[in-house]
């Protein structure tokens, strides 16, 4: 037993330092590392978290659900996670532990819930300090018994001579390739302002963001309602060479007209009824960093003229003064509205969307990213449990499916707002003080006829009127029926090769046989 360990860490090494030859994205090099562990250590999941601050952020895992990877662990609200980040040594807790584990319900399971398992943790050093956590679970509350730890603090050494490798290539490579995550990023504390995603529309928006932030040039955000418009005006300033300097945001939409040229001008005593002593406006507050028009496309067309003259001259003039002042701003401008259509309308001026527009920018609808959704719910579910004072959100299996195959006509804010009132439901049926409050599709208030909608790139799966307008049928029929007429498709596609179906679905084999299992597909 011991030589059979022996060879396969052999083995392991071999395959890791190939690895680190190789150009691959940092989530494949330590999904590989995991996989090697799982190898040398049998678990049932296994996980690599980097610690930002005083978050947990997953890089990688094996065997945990997918919205974990937009989870954020919150060190100090996480006691087992807590003990592993400040202990020297790995930490093992016992199966009948009080702790919360913040992976219960995240392991992939048949139910989807874990109770008692056997559970481990190392912190991972680099230069000294702590970089993250390793962390691997078992179903069987007796699995790591029998734990080489002198083979596991070896696997550790080279889990942490990984990293640093890892680190140093990817410095080295960061600027050519516009990595999506830059080594050098500054790290918000409380993630509020993080893009979330990983699908390919998402990675083309952070590639633009991160070339045209280092430039100065005027940037227009373009997006519907709701898309994240914001964020992105945050992360090019952010990454700008104005990034010490204040971004000033400006909702025009909501200016009061009366007050609108007060408030982007400021004014002088006595300019009007009111006007106690001098103010300066937000084009004065910016100066030497950023300016943010969000909602430009609601200025009335007097002010869009002032905001013209100001670009074009570098200066502004307080109402009721005639003494001009030189700015040095920024501008980043956003819309929901179709600029161009309002040209033609006479409702915006040409010449400042051509100011505006030298560089624009489009931030995809939700829709359009399919892969982000559980990633975007967990991140929402982890911060609302904070807010709502619960051990833990989960997602049941029924309500993953209903997220992913809804159409998002409110886009990210409405997925954020609709996790909220499913939370409140939720906890208003299972009780604040429960271990963790699961969150079902019949919490969600979607229409079933908005959840079944096929926007997938391969061949559609038609579902007929008798499909879904049985008055007998439930939305977990329905969406099984839709989930089965998809995978069965996908099989056809791949030409029978379920490996091939499995690769493409996203799921290891385990998990694609006990679906296939599930729907009846043999």
């Amino acid at each position: 037993m011991v030589n059979m360990t022996t060879s396969l860490f052999a083995t392991s090494v071999i395959k890791i330092v190939s690895d680190l030859a190789m150009d691959v994205p940092e989530r494949v090099r330590y999904q590989n590392l995991l996989e090697s562990l799982m190898e040398i250590f049998p678990c049932d999941a296994a996980a690599l978290l980097r610690l930002e601050g005083a978050i947990l952020r997953p890089l990688a895992a094996v065997g945990l659900s997918q919205d974990v990877f937009g989870r954020r662990f919150v060190v100090e609200e996480h006691p087992r996670l807590l003990r592993i980040v400040k202990s020297p040594v790995s930490v093992r807790f016992e199966a009948d532990s009080s702790l919360p584990d913040p992976y219960d319900g995240l392991v992939n399971t048949a139910d989807n819930l874990l109770n008692i398992h056997d559970c481990m943790g190392v912190a991972i050093q680099v230069d000294g300090a702590t970089w993250g956590v390793l962390t691997f679970d078992a179903l069987d509350a007796n699995r790591f018994d029998a734990m080489d730890l002198e083979l596991l603090a070896t696997f550790v050494r080279l889990t942490e001579a990984t990293v640093q490798a890892a680190g140093r290539l990817a410095t080295l490579t960061a600027r050519a390739a516009h990595a999506r995550e830059l080594v050098a990023a500054v790290q918000q504390s409380d993630n509020r302002d993080e893009i979330i995603g990983e699908s390919a529309a998402i990675l083309s928006l952070l590639q633009d963001i991160d070339m045209v932030a280092a430039s100065s040039l005027t940037v227009l955000i373009m997006g519907e309602t709701g898309v994240g418009k914001e964020l992105v005006a945050k992360r090019i300033h952010r990454h700008s060479d104005r990034s010490k300097t204040p971004m000033i945001h400006v909702n025009c939409a909501a200016l009061p007209e009366s007050l609108a040229e007060s408030e982007l001008f400021g004014h002088v005593r006595g300019a009007f009824t009111g006007a106690h002593s001098d103010r300066a406006g937000r084009f004065e507050l910016a100066d030497g960093g950023t300016l943010f028009l969000d909602e430009i496309g609601e200025l009335p067309l007097a002010l869009q003229a002032k905001i013209l003259r100001t670009l074009q001259s570098g200066e502004v003039q307080r109402v009721g003064s005639d003494h001009n002042i030189n700015v040095d701003v920024r501008i980043i401008a956003a819309t929901n509205r179709d600029l161009k259509a309002e040209i033609g309308k006479g409702r915006f001026r040409a010449d400042l969307y051509h100011r505006i527009a030298v560089y624009p920018v489009t931030v995809p609808n939700l829709k359009d990213r399919d892969a982000d959704v559980l990633l975007l719910s967990g991140f929402f579910l982890e911060r609302n449990q904070r807010k709502l004072g619960v051990g833990a959100f989960r997602l049941s299996s029924d309500a993953n499916r209903a997220l992913a195959y809804y159409n998002w006509p409110g886009n990210v804010r409405e997925l954020e707002h609709l996790l909220s009132r499913a939370g409140m439901r939720a906890i208003s049926e299972q009780g604040r003080e429960a271990p963790w409050v699961t969150i079902t599709a019949s919490h969600l208030d979607f229409r079933l006829d908005s959840i079944l909608v096929e926007r997938h790139r391969h061949q559609p799966v038609t579902l007929t009127d008798k499909d879904v307008s049985g008055s007998d049928q439930t939305m977990k029929d329905a969406l099984d029926q839709y989930q089965k007429a998809f995978v069965e498709q996908r099989i056809i596609d791949n030409h029978q090769n379920l490996a091939a179906t499995a690769r493409g679905l996203g799921l290891n084999s385990s998990n694609f046989y006990r679906l296939l299992k599930r729907l009846g597909i043999k």
